[in-house]
């Protein structure tokens, strides 16, 4: 077991990676799942009432649920990343330890805007319970805290593109290259 240990966490970066990869979509998943929770329960209630409303309500529920997709995608570019897709494992501790980083730092920013999401969501629930013409307008409020998951994704893509030097261009900073383990020349 330590052999092993050593082998994912010492010589390669493969386990910090991994488990970098695997938080980000954990995280994502978690929150979208509690979102969505606190979204359809108060769906739920208006529904009882107003069961007329339900198309109107089904995207509300929905909103959440796209963190999980975000933390999703994160954790196959830190998979691609790697060569863990191609089946050609190729990442210094460093390099992984980062990838740990951004995954975590991806997956959190997940997991609160889903939770967000879904309290946005509800509020706007009962905003078109009590005017269903509003409905438009209701999926507005919620999509702008999606806004802020979509920007920790982009991010996070950046940086692992940054990390593993798969986007290096000329004149990147010597500090990019040391991280990675190309060669730099100023």
């Amino acid at each position: 077991m330590f052999e092993l240990l050593k082998q994912y966490f010492v010589v390669t970066g493969m386990g910090w990676a991994v488990t970098g990869a695997i938080l980000a979509a954990m995280f994502g998943c978690i929150g979208s799942a509690r979102g969505i929770r606190v979204a359809a329960a108060q769906a739920a209630g208006v529904l009882a009432e107003k069961p007329e409303l339900f198309g109107k309500m089904l995207v509300l529920m929905a909103l959440p649920g796209t963190q999980g997709f975000y933390g999703f995608i994160g954790a196959i570019f830190i998979s691609r990343s790697i060569g863990l897709v191609a089946h050609s494992v190729s990442v210094t501790p460093l390099v992984g330890i980062s990838l740990l980083a951004i995954g975590v730092g991806q997956g959190i920013v997940e997991w609160r805007s889903a939770v967000f999401q879904g309290e946005t969501s509800a509020a706007c629930i009962n905003m078109v319970a009590r005017r269903p013409e509003e409905a438009g307008r209701a999926i507005i409020l919620p999509a702008m805290v999606e806004t802020y998951a979509v920007v920790a994704l982009l991010t996070a893509i950046l940086l692992i593109q940054w990390v593993t030097g798969a986007e290096v261009q000329s004149g990147a900073p010597a500090a990019a290259a040391a991280l990675t383990g190309l060669s730099y020349v100023a």
